[in-house]
């Protein structure tokens, strides 16, 4: 396909077949939040979203190498941009402050803005990572005109937002991430060709060919363009002329989980009500077997005829959906209650709603036939919990943390982990860790040959060990990319550890560290102190 010359930004497009939707039938809002990681990451700190006074940056470790995740406005106009590595921006910015980027944090605020959204229609897509997508049809004269609902959703959304409208979905994404300006009126062709979303291998093969803007795109043969720069190109080209239909997605809420009862007769004795909650976990187990669900929360209210109510509730450490567990916990919950449950003239209904789900697949049944979900420390972990309270049974969680103190932390037993300690991967030390680690490290006195070298003797809690055997250093640095100022964020982000493991004459072994090195800085003592972190079985 030979191509020769630029088509001037305002050529009009030529006259193509439409869709069999008439266009401007239906209007898109595209909402695009450019600063979103940013603007998550500063209130998530300082608890508001106002952004940092100095260049800001989210990091993420791709490889060996730490990369810019997402950057503030200030740190875009000094030229940093995502994909950089960290040595390059801090080499073009000093001063710049970093965090460590949490998608699960972005992730979530997108889903609590496309909530928000649902106030203005309930045809809400997300556009992942940062956008989200409108179908405002009927919807813009309830609030002032189109243009007034886009004001009113960028004021409740509280973040810095660009908007764009158009009779499809693509188009309106397309004029909001890549308009020139939201204040003048811009056509699609003026658009660049960066509004495809290509490749960058393929964006700088269509700016080689001379082609600019999507007016350029939309003036050659459709099947030369395919032939040369991918079909792809021209079904995006196509979706944003509005000559294809692109359904958005929008995202609907699941129909929650519950079942009721009501009776003609009040049910006068606490044993047979608990008989008619048996009934309706049996109903509600059917419900969650079609969504491959099981219950974590189960929540039961209980309807007096003088209109008082009682509610009751119990949590599991794994989810459920066989009503004999959840029974027991129930009759447990009801036995250790300090102030039992009254029936007084009888209970004219029971409800049953499960608030708390989470995915779980059919399993296949043992040959004893045993359920292998019923596990027996689960169980024993549920029934504790359920008489003593959930915080008064808990269990580690790993984190993804190198410093040894904080790679794990206490969470009760029946609470569902945050999502960034489950799905990142949490690989095994490189070098042996004790058995017992002590909460805090306990200060020792040294003796060592060398100064930066391992100790020969220690004195540990009023008693003096002689060291047989020493292995190490394993150097451990602190995480100075979760301070916002980086390598320098002084004492805050930590000292520098060398550790050692090391065992007295008599067989027992310890795992000592320095804290700090020699001329580390200035605020260290002259002799770093040491101190005992565990012991070794």
């Amino acid at each position: 396909m030979a191509v020769s010359g630029k088509s001037p930004p305002d050529r009009a497009l030529p006259p193509r077949p439409t869709s069999r939707q008439t266009p401007g039938k239906r209007r898109y809002l595209a909402l695009w939040f450019p600063w979103l990681p940013s603007e998550v990451a500063s209130r998530n700190q300082a608890g508001k979203p106002d952004m940092p006074p100095l260049p800001f940056a989210l990091v993420i470790r791709t490889g060996n190498a730490l990369r810019l995740a997402a950057v503030s406005p200030i740190s875009a106009q000094q030229g940093l941009k995502p994909g950089m590595t960290l040595a390059d921006a801090r080499a073009r910015c000093p001063d710049l402050a970093t965090s460590p980027h949490d998608p699960a944090a972005d992730a979530a605020e997108l889903e609590r803005l496309a909530a928000l959204m649902m106030r203005f229609t309930p045809m809400v897509a997300s556009e992942p990572p940062d956008g989200l997508i409108l179908d405002i049809t009927g919807c813009g004269h309830l609030f002032g005109g189109d243009e007034a609902l886009a004001r009113l959703a960028r004021e409740d959304a509280g973040l810095r937002s660009r908007h764009a409208i158009a009779g499809h979905a693509a188009a309106a994404r397309a004029l909001a991430r890549f308009g020139a300006s939201e204040t003048a009126e811009q056509t699609i062709g003026s658009l660049p060709v960066a509004a495809l979303e290509l490749p960058q291998a393929a964006l700088a093969g269509l700016q080689r060919a001379g082609l600019v803007t999507l007016g350029d795109l939309a003036c050659r043969p459709m099947a030369g363009l395919a032939a040369r720069f991918g079909a792809d190109a021209v079904t995006r080209l196509r979706a944003i002329l509005g000559e294809v239909e692109r359904p958005i997605s929008p995202r609907s809420e699941a129909a929650p989980i519950r079942a009721g009862a009501r009776f003609a007769e009040p049910v006068r004795h606490v044993d047979d009500a608990l008989e008619v909650i048996e009934t309706l976990l049996g109903a509600i187990a059917r419900q969650m077997e079609d969504r491959q669900l099981g219950g974590r929360r189960f929540a039961v209210q209980l309807e007096r005829g003088d209109g008082a109510r009682r509610r009751l509730m119990v949590e599991t450490s794994i989810p459920l959906r066989d009503p004999a567990p959840v029974m027991r916990l129930l009759r447990e919950r009801i036995e250790h209650l300090a102030d039992p449950i009254d029936p007084g003239f009888g209970f004219d209904a029971i409800a049953l709603a499960v608030p708390r789900t989470e995915p779980l697949a059919a399993q296949q049944v043992g040959l004893d036939g045993e359920d292998p979900l019923q596990d027996d420390v689960a169980a024993l972990i549920d029934r504790l919990a359920t008489r003593l309270g959930p915080d008064a049974v808990r269990r580690l969680h790993p984190q993804d943390r190198h410093i040894p103190e904080s790679a794990q932390r206490w969470l009760p037993a029946t609470q569902r982990p945050p999502a960034d300690w489950t799905d990142s991967p949490h690989p095994a030390p490189p070098l042996p860790r004790p058995a017992l680690l002590l909460d805090p490290p306990e200060r020792i006195t040294t003796i060592a040959e060398v100064p930066d070298g391992p100790p020969q003797q220690f004195r540990w809690r009023g008693q003096a060990y002689r060291v047989r055997m020493a292995e190490g250093p394993e150097r451990i640095a602190p995480e100075w990319w979760r301070s916002m100022d980086g390598h320098a964020g002084g004492s805050g982000i930590g000292f520098t550890r060398d550790y050692y493991r090391v065992e007295d004459s008599a067989g027992h072994r310890f795992w000592v560290f320095r804290h700090g090195q020699f001329g580390e800085r200035s605020d260290l003592p002259e002799t770093p102190p040491w101190y005992l972190h565990g012991l070794f079985a």
